[in-house]
């Protein structure tokens, strides 16, 4: 038993780093070839995993080995358009001009219930509000809004912005992410701890703390969230 466990456990930080190395992905941003080859490397891993008579090196080579073809095929992919475009497809128009394109849904076997779904996923839920819709190689659907139903932006009247602040995560689960700090220009751990004290809370009595420029956000484990300023320091 205890045997068993230990292969267990072998096995899949031998997967879970494999895996790591192939990129950081999202399941649904998986090309074709990058899904396969997860699928084949977990059943692969749970054939040394579930029989103790097999050596934990047949769960680990095969994985090791996926794990070469998929470098190699990102390699080529990246260097030739024309293998990419083989081996993962191209982008397909579903809408062309708000209307709706019956026989390419046909050659990509969706209905009008998927084609449905993928713009409520998009946000939205009228097909006339719709320009363009592709279905990206990944699977996911690109919409182009018609331009009377496109979100109002600051260069459509004309406003003057400031460039954005990244959100920098300084207070986590009860937890100072010091190493954080060093995006933020004129904060510290101190004054971070001086903004507390103000708000009646401990480190530990704070789920998220965000600092974006200026403004913070606090989530504490308990009540409501909020957004504040720093208190002025001494002297301004």
């Amino acid at each position: 038993m205890l045997n068993l466990f230990m292969r267990c456990i072998v096995v899949y930080f031998f997967l879970l780093v494999a895996m790591r190395l192939m990129g950081k992905r999202q399941l649904s941003e998986l090309q074709p070839f990058e899904f396969a080859i997860t699928l084949v490397a977990s059943d692969l891993a749970c054939i040394p995993m579930s029989d103790p008579t097999i050596p934990i090196i047949y769960g680990i080579i095969p994985v090791f080995t996926l794990f070469v073809v998929h470098i190699i095929i990102t390699k080529l992919a990246s260097g030739s358009l024309r293998f990419r475009k083989l081996l993962n497809g191209k982008p397909i128009v579903v809408i062309e001009k708000g209307n709706l394109l019956p026989d390419v849904l046909k050659e990509l076997n969706m209905n009008i219930d998927d084609m449905l779904e993928a713009l409520r996923s998009g946000g939205y839920f009228d097909p006339g509000e719709v320009e363009y819709a592709i279905i990206e190689t990944n699977g996911t659907m690109t919409v182009l809004p018609k331009s009377q139903f496109k979100p109002l932006t600051p260069s459509d009247i004309s406003l003057r912005t400031e460039p954005a602040d990244m959100p920098v995560t300084v207070v986590m689960e009860g937890n100072f992410m010091g190493a954080n700090m060093k995006g933020l220009r004129a904060v510290d751990k101190g004054r971070v701890m001086h903004l507390l004290d103000t708000l009646g809370m401990k480190q530990s009595d704070v789920l998220l703390l965000l600092v974006t420029g200026d403004k913070v956000f606090v989530q504490p484990y308990k009540g409501d969230s909020m957004t504040v300023s720093f208190p002025a320091e001494d002297g301004e």
